[in-house]
């Protein structure tokens, strides 16, 4: 058995590069981009008219002139230009500022009659309600660099250059099974000894949020039949993620058909609770296996602390922050294992996080993960964690 540290070592040398993908645009949201942005022309790429109103020339501008209107310049149309200094144009927003003219009033700034406007301001100024050409960003210039995971921003940057596919790191393939013949199908009714497959859809949800859509699939409680059935996983997938079947019981039988099919055990149980049996080792073909506890808590605490930490790096991003909390209720824990207690978070007045511990009823009870928001992490080495001790928080919400 090996400490928490070690585990987290070992899984982040399995760390790895998937490569690269090509996807449609609209596809993109959420993937790791791995190209650079250049603006191909200025932001914006003309003098743009950011306000509905008239465009004149500055430096005629006169308290109770009168402007006369010589037409209207609509968004997206041709520039225009204003034949006479001492006049205006009507423009509307997103406009080409019209040759000759340097600044736009408001319509709200304006009295209009008999297609004349008077400006009831007591100044103009150059460059009033105008945004400059290449004001934002010139062609040629970085826009977003590779390496970032894609948001609506990125996004609407991409369709304003004209990226119609966009480059972003590959996600592995992936299967998610579940094991255990208590294990019924959502939709049905379960006798009064099984349960449903609560774990695959968590795992999924989880593999979700990365945009990865893993297949799934589930074994029954024999060993050849695991053994036959991992076999061909192992050569089809790049990760494979089990629930259950890997304690000490009679039907646990995944480490002997690993091992069977000459997976390279890595590591097999770690110095913490929940999760003590958590196994994970690598096929020949380089296949990586996360083989989680199959109590819900254990599971979804594994994937959290170590699956979605590989995940994350795996596809180009940087490894997370972990933030600190405040205990705010002393903890009493004897055995000398690290402890992922689930609490509630909440803040204080000068901004610290605030962690709550929410007593559960073990590594059985799934339903007290959403009475919390995160795991804390309390170390291994003494018994008692004192009301105002602060450790790392690792956040599933």
């Amino acid at each position: 058995m090996i400490s928490v540290e070690e585990a987290n070592l070992i899984v982040e040398k399995t760390i790895r590069d998937f490569g690269i993908q090509t996807v449609n645009l609209d596809d993109a949201i959420g993937r790791v981009l791995r190209e650079d942005f250049f603006a191909d022309r200025d932001f914006p790429p003309y003098d743009r008219v950011t306000m509905d109103g008239i465009a004149i020339l500055s430096s005629s501008f006169k308290p109770e002139h009168i402007f006369k209107i010589e037409g209207v310049a609509a968004a997206g149309s041709p520039p225009m230009t204003l034949e006479k200094s001492s006049n205006c144009l009507e423009v509307m927003t997103g406009s080409i500022l019209p040759n000759g003219c340097d600044a736009v009033i408001r319509y709200e700034d304006l009295e209009i009659e008999n297609g004349a406007a008077k400006i009831i301001l007591d100044a103009v100024k150059r460059g009033q309600n105008v945004h400059d050409k290449g004001e934002d960003r010139l062609k040629d210039s970085l826009v977003v660099k590779s390496g970032i995971q894609l948001s609506p921003a990125e996004i609407g940057v991409a369709a304003t250059i004209g990226k119609a596919q966009i480059k972003v790191s590959r996600l592995p393939k992936s299967i998610i099974i579940s094991t255990g013949d208590e294990l019924v199908e959502v939709d049905q009714q379960p006798l009064p000894y099984q349960i449903r497959r609560s774990n695959v859809h968590r795992l999924l949800a989880t593999l979700k949020k990365y945009k990865i859509s893993a297949d799934t699939q589930h074994l029954n409680d024999d060993l050849d039949e695991v053994t036959d059935k991992l076999r061909g996983i192992l050569e089809q997938y790049e990760v494979v993620i089990l629930s259950g079947g890997v304690s000490k019981g009679k039907f646990d039988y995944l480490p002997q058909a690993l091992e069977n099919l000459g997976v390279t055990k890595l590591f097999h149980k770690i110095k913490q609770r929940p999760g003590k049996p958590f196994w994970f080792g690598q096929a020949t073909s380089g296949t990586l296996i996360f083989a989680l506890p199959g109590n819900p808590v254990s599971s979804f605490m594994c994937t959290q602390i170590y699956f979605t930490n590989w995940l994350i790096q795996s596809i180009g991003l940087a490894a997370p922050q972990r933030p600190s909390g405040i205990l705010q209720k002393t903890i009493n824990f004897k055995p000398d294992l690290t402890y992922f207690a689930q609490v509630k978070i909440s803040y204080n007045e000068n901004g610290q996080i605030l962690a709550t511990p929410v007593e559960g009823h073990g590594s059985g009870d799934l339903a007290n993960l959403v009475d919390a928001d995160a795991f804390i992490r309390i170390p291994r080495g003494k018994d008692v964690f004192e009301a105002g001790e602060v450790f790392p928080l690792y956040f599933y919400r």
